[in-house]
């Protein structure tokens, strides 16, 4: 177990797992940005450092300073919370070479579910069903309008799948 964990984000987010390392007994360390000073959760965690201005791209998505941050605090491990980094498998392996555990899937699981036919194919290896669709890349039209029908998707699918072939087979 953990003895202190940083959160590396904010707002209802970053409370939710501040109370959980309350209830688990583990210190928690918030970061936060200038313009967050005042919120809950940098008012309930143990510590609160602040990592910048106010602008996410000047504070919450800095790797740099979240790590300054977690080695000043000497934390275990940073919680990525929701958005902002979570699914960053440049972070997580940053965190890793700090010798800091970061709370989520590994940078090889991040890398490998970013590709969807790679997700699909590693979904079916472990008997898990993909959702409908195709199994690779959709080379024209017709195909994708067969991949519609044969899965019986909404229209909305229809459509999703005409502006995606439009806009990555034709170029427009």
């Amino acid at each position: 177990m953990f003895e202190k964990i940083l959160v590396a984000n904010r707002g209802e987010i970053a409370v939710r797992i501040i109370r959980a390392c309350k209830e688990l007994n583990i210190k928690s360390v918030a970061v936060y940005s200038e313009a967050d000073h005042n919120s809950m959760h940098v008012q309930m965690a143990d510590e609160a450092i602040c990592i910048g201005r106010s602008p996410s791209h000047e504070s919450y998505l800095r790797i740099d300073r979240i790590i300054s941050a977690a080695e000043i605090a000497d934390v275990d491990a940073i919680h990525p919370g929701y958005g902002f980094l979570s699914e960053n498998a440049h972070f997580a392996e940053v965190c890793e070479s700090c010798n800091i555990r970061f709370i989520g899937p590994s940078p090889q699981a991040m890398n490998a579910l970013e590709d969807k036919a790679v997700s699909r194919n590693l979904a079916k290896k472990a008997g898990v069903q993909p959702p409908p669709g195709s199994d690779g890349l959709v080379d024209n039209e017709q195909e994708a309008l067969e991949i519609v029908k044969k899965n019986r998707l909404s229209r909305a699918h229809q459509g999703r799948c005409w502006w995606w072939w439009k806009r990555h087979a034709c170029g427009s």
